[in-house]
């Protein structure tokens, strides 16, 4: 019996528009249009990481040319729900902290639900709550409620941003088990790149908009809401799922020799956290991203205050000496460096991936923290000699292996534990990133908090902080030591495998190993076409990065 039988045209009859069995492919079906679908709905959920645009002009969103500042003894509940002053932009920046907090539950909690409900209807629901949040926040930058911007940007947008952000990864690595590391790395460079997009065009739009009477800021949602609409449906709607069974032509999987890093059989999700391997792969992502974020989050005050008036050619005055003027040369500068971080880290999550599939997950990560130890250790020693170039390129590189460090682990989940429930178990680990996102920046905040208070230079106040960060990642570098091939007692039976796959494929009991004519075509015209929808965004993205970074070095 044919395991395409039943997913031909004849799809069964009460089969919905977004159940899985509607989008399991067909013969002639090119898988190389799957990463692009995958990159619409990644880069628009991305621009969260570049939602402090917009905190700037909501901070005098009444005052528009300055902000009415609130009663110095106003309280937090009081500013959510107050239209008489202007919000500050520590109150808006909760919602960054809502966005990944949000991202990492949604993303535990119904990774399992995506498993069964498929990949289309997963995008669709993240459309849906990321555009609708976009909607709410508007209405709440339009009667001045900061409520409903937590609400509906940060709660309801932060559940889009999980179940986006895991919505292709399973799908990918089964349709690319050949180059799992460069199927997931081109989908999660998108959520990387978004801001890179979303940014400049949120200014372009927000300048566009601006009135006498308005910043610019909640038409601006809208606008976005409807493009980023209109993107994340046509890449949910161009999921596809491989029939169970399906190879690409010519693939075999590699041989399971009890050593192998890369199993051929399957975890259940109700297991995998119940391994070692799970919690120290968490902490793997965990330590790793703590670094990378912290380092985000201090990219531009950190060069400023390292460099100072070195950025524009007067290496003798300290950051404290620095004239208005001056402050904002060294300011834009500090833009461009942030700037280029951004490309590394999108270029990393790629790179690193892509090259994991050669050399292996376990020594790709063992190379980020070598690596990373070595190049934190490293960096007081380029600011001491005043040395710009090494500074920013260490911080490239490090940079580079924190997108990286994403985009390579949901190949090392289907490494250990199979690919049957990669996507679930993915959401589960992606808690390492929420813990991430407030260890990382409270450790390097508190540190240099503490660095100033006891009178050390401005120049010298992240010294310790970089020692500190390198040890993060010895403690990465021992747990992916430890981290070996799951035991042969947490695998699923074979046939209660091929049961599992029967029901899922709808089809027959039997399920059969080839590829059934699907897969073929590379770049033919249709895939060419879905790459310059995604790839022509993306390029100008790059454009106006590199044309900002420029002045680092003008």
């Amino acid at each position: 019996m044919s395991v395409i039988q039943g997913t031909t045209d004849g799809t069964p009859g009460g089969v919905g528009l977004l159940d899985k069995e509607r989008i399991v492919a067909q013969a002639g079906f090119n898988r190389w249009l799957v990463p692009p679908a995958a990159l619409a709905i990644h880069l628009c959920i991305g621009m969260a990481y570049g939602f402090s645009v917009f905190w700037l002009p909501l901070s005098r969103a009444i005052g528009i040319n300055r902000s009415v500042a609130c009663p110095p003894d106003m309280t937090l509940m009081a500013a959510l729900f107050t239209t008489s002053c202007d919000w500050k932009i520590s109150d808006l920046g909760w919602m960054y902290t809502l966005f990944f907090v949000l991202l990492g539950s949604a993303a535990a909690i119904w990774g399992g639900w995506l498993e069964r409900a498929g990949p289309r209807k997963a995008g669709v629901a993240s459309a849906l709550c990321w555009c609708g949040g976009l909607l709410i926040s508007a209405l709440g930058v339009y009667t001045h409620q900061l409520w409903m911007m937590w609400l509906g940007s940060g709660v309801i947008g932060g559940i889009g941003l999980g179940l986006g952000y895991i919505s292709p990864v399973s799908t990918l690595i089964k349709w690319f088990p050949d180059r799992r590391g460069m199927a997931t790395g081109m989908a999660i460079m998108g959520f990387g790149g978004g801001a890179m997009i979303g940014a400049p065009l949120a200014d372009i739009l927000m300048n566009y908009f601006r009135t006498p009477t308005s910043v610019g800021v909640w038409e601006t949602f809208v606008v976005m809401a409807a493009i980023y609409f209109v993107f994340m449906m046509g890449g949910a709607f161009g999921y596809r799922i491989p029939p169970a069974g399906w190879r690409p032509e010519g693939w075999t999987p590699p041989q399971d020799n009890g050593k192998s890093m890369i199993t051929k059989h399957q975890v259940h999700l109700k297991d995998a956290h119940k391994t070692p391997q799970f919690w120290l792969v968490w902490a793997v992502l965990c330590l790793n991203v703590s670094a990378g974020i912290g380092v985000i989050g201090m990219a531009s005050p950190m060069l400023q205050e390292i460099f100072a008036g070195a950025l524009i050619g007067q290496p003798d005055v300290a950051f404290g000496q620095l004239n208005d003027d001056q402050r904002k040369m060294v300011a834009a500068i500090a833009a461009g460096f942030t700037g280029l971080l951004s490309l590394f880290n999108i270029g990393g999550r790629f790179f690193w991936a892509s090259l994991s599939d050669k050399i292996g997950r376990k020594m790709t990560y063992y190379t980020f923290f070598a690596l990373g130890i070595a190049l934190y250790a490293a960096s007081p020693w380029a600011a001491h000699i005043g040395s710009k170039a090494l500074f920013v390129a260490f911080f490239c590189v490090i940079l580079s292996m924190y997108g990286g460090g994403f985009a390579t682990i949901p190949a090392y989940l289907a490494d250990l534990f199979g690919t049957q429930f990669v996507g679930a178990i993915h959401g589960r680990l992606l808690t390492a990133w929420s813990t991430a996102g407030i260890l990382g920046p409270v450790v390097v905040n508190y540190i240099r908090e503490a660095q100033i208070a006891a009178g050390v230079p401005r120049a010298q106040v992240y010294d310790f902080t970089m020692y500190i960060l390198a040890g993060m990642l010895v403690l990465g570098f021992v747990a992916n030591f430890f981290i070996k091939p799951v035991a042969d007692k947490w695998y699923m039976k074979e046939a209660d495998v091929a049961a599992l796959q029967a029901k899922n494929a709808a089809s027959s009991q039997l399920v059969q190993h080839g590829s059934f004519g699907i897969g073929k075509g590379g770049l033919d015209g249709p895939a060419v076409a879905a790459w310059l929808v995604v790839g022509v965004p993306i390029l100008w993205g790059v454009w106006i990065t590199l044309s900002k970074a420029f002045v680092l070095f003008h």
